[in-house]
């Protein structure tokens, strides 16, 4: 079933003028719900445009957006609402933090949506508990904290509205391994246990192997592909060209297919990478032995 679906969206900066730039170009998609669907492709390919279109920060030029099925301009009085719906968490959304503690900057979503103080306390703590946030840290100033800290308490801001649809766009950013693999793991529980829906925008193809069903892959403003993930790396050797970074263990795939070892190179994550030598190393044991 669509949560959203986005139908021959267009878009283009400085319309008419010097410098016009041709930013989307007849987009269509079908996101379907409960999916987590990851976005990839250069700088200046359109994610960032596409997604501020998804909660209505971006008013399409032509093509519309559909959340369950409802065009979310048809109504002008109902964009506040998407925008609970659909969560946006902006690149370094620390930034965002101005609350005197972790507490309410997270419970500021949830009362501007009217919900009682019971409610507001619920989701503060149901939010907190998914992005990894302390009562210590609940209690205390949100600039006292760490760089991978705030980043937490500020999705937590966004996932305590309890969105139908979680957009990230690159929520990694600036952060040393350990703190990206918290962050994500962390989103990936949410997805699992809420079955919400997870649009995520990253450059690190790494992410997007390990934790994305589905991949858009987009170049110029135009969508290149959009197929579940294991579908996007057979396509591997194109993507390298196109200069999107594929992710290591990939590349050594791909490496070894060149050196004349018949093996698949659609090979993305480690643990598949384990099982495809295994096998691999099966069946030439059973070559030689027949």
């Amino acid at each position: 079933m669509s949560v959203l679906k986005i139908e021959n969206l267009s878009y283009t900066y400085n319309e008419g003028l010097p410098g016009e730039t041709k930013a989307l170009d007849n987009i269509n998609l079908d996101i379907e719900e409960g999916s987590f669907v990851g976005i990839i492709g250069h700088t200046g390919s359109g994610k960032s445009t596409l997604i501020s279109h998804l909660n209505g920060l971006t008013k399409p030029q032509t093509g519309r957006i559909l959340l369950d099925g409802k065009d979310i301009w048809k109504d002008y009085s109902d964009i506040r609402q998407v925008r609970f719906n659909v969560g946006l968490v902006f690149q370094y959304p620390e930034y965002q933090l101005f609350e005197e503690t972790c507490y309410k900057d997270i419970a500021f979503g949830p009362k501007n949506m009217g919900l009682s103080d019971e409610e507001v306390d619920k989701r503060v703590k149901m939010a907190a508990r998914f992005c990894g946030v302390s009562d210590e840290m609940l209690a205390g100033s949100p600039f006292d904290l760490s760089g991978g800290q705030k980043r937490r308490v500020a999705i937590a801001g966004i996932i305590a509205m309890m969105p139908k649809v979680l957009v990230l766009d690159e929520p990694c950013a600036g952060l040393d391994p350990e703190g990206r693999e918290l962050i994500l793991s962390q989103v990936k529980n949410y997805h699992q246990q809420t079955g919400s829906t997870v649009i995520l925008v990253s450059h690190s193809m790494e992410d997007i192997a390990n934790y994305a069903d589905k991949v858009i892959v987009m170049r110029q403003g135009q969508i290149y592909k959009f197929a579940p993930t294991e579908e996007v790396f057979q396509d591997a050797e194109n993507l390298a060209k196109m200069g999107l970074g594929i992710p290591d263990v990939t590349k050594v795939f791909l490496k070894l297919r060149e050196m004349g070892l018949d093996i698949p190179t659609d090979v993305y994550t480690i643990p598949y990478a384990v099982k495809t030598i295994i096998k691999y190393k099966k069946a030439k044991e059973e070559a030689k032995n027949a």
